[in-house]
């Protein structure tokens, strides 16, 4: 079986974070495994709460995994803070994992900036280089590229000039509030669409988190980049149109779509 790690964050009401990175890989048949960057308070109404790992503390679980286990893909989540992002830098070009997602958590869907500028700035200079893929929205993509984007063919702009200062592919997303929810991926080879349309549901939280989980699975097993790319778009749209509703508020994607209790 192939394994896949996650450096994330945790979400108790079980929608976004590390929490959605295990349902999706179990989703796509590869064994989870994840170390905690974060505890946090929240449910499908709001976030009331963090409390940050130690960096000392993520160091030795990061240690204790490699030590025993080497992934066959990694990828990292909500790092809130210099210190942590510091740490997970450290320890990726310690222990060099292959097929390394990024999702430079910045900002949220609802646009709001989720970690300091100085955060920001050593995620730039620190672990983006260090990716073989990185998945920011819309906002997010805006930050790294350092120019706004108000169409597709800014996306392709934005996501050139990523790749070529930062040397990672990237995959940036349309997000969910377009008429349609075309992504944009950029490789050595150039540009590529993944298209996609926009599923009318506001339970749309982990998506990212899905997204990323279910390109680093597929890379696990194999697949390449494009293709991984190709069948995590496809996962995420239908995670999308399940359209469950979990909680008062703004709920998850279905990560668990496929899956048939059969035992």
């Amino acid at each position: 079986m192939k394994i896949v790690l996650t450096i994330a964050g945790s979400d108790p009401f079980g929608g976004a974070g590390m929490q959605a990175d295990i349902k999706t890989m179990t989703s796509h048949g590869v064994y989870a495994m994840s170390a905690v960057t974060l505890i946090s308070a929240q449910n499908s109404m709001g976030f009331y709460g963090v409390q940050e790992t130690k960096p000392e503390f993520l160091e030795k679980q990061i240690d204790y995994l490699f030590q025993d286990i080497n992934p066959d893909a990694t990828k990292t989540g909500m790092l809130l803070s210099k210190e942590l992002i510091e740490m997970t830098a450290k320890k990726i070009k310690e222990y060099k994992p292959k097929n390394l997602i990024i999702d430079p958590v910045i900002v949220a869907q609802k646009k709001i900036q989720l970690i300091n500028d100085d955060a920001i700035e050593t995620l730039l200079t620190e672990l983006i280089p260090l990716a073989d893929l990185i998945t920011p929205n819309k906002e997010e993509t805006e930050i790294i590229a350092d120019m706004k984007i108000y169409n597709e063919k800014d996306m392709e702009i934005a996501a050139k000039k990523i790749y070529e200062k930062y040397g990672c592919n990237v995959l940036t997303k349309s997000g969910v509030e377009g008429d349609n929810a075309n992504d944009f991926l950029y490789t050595k080879e150039g540009g590529h669409w993944l298209y996609g349309e926009k599923i009318e549901t506001k339970n749309i939280r982990g998506t990212g988190d899905a997204l990323s989980s279910a390109i680093a699975s597929n890379l696990a097993k194999g697949y390449s980049l494009i293709e991984a790319c190709e069948a995590a778009k496809r996962y995420v749209t239908a995670a999308l149109k399940s359209n469950i509703q979990i909680g008062q508020g703004r709920g998850p994607i279905d990560n668990s779509f496929d899956i048939k209790g059969e035992y």
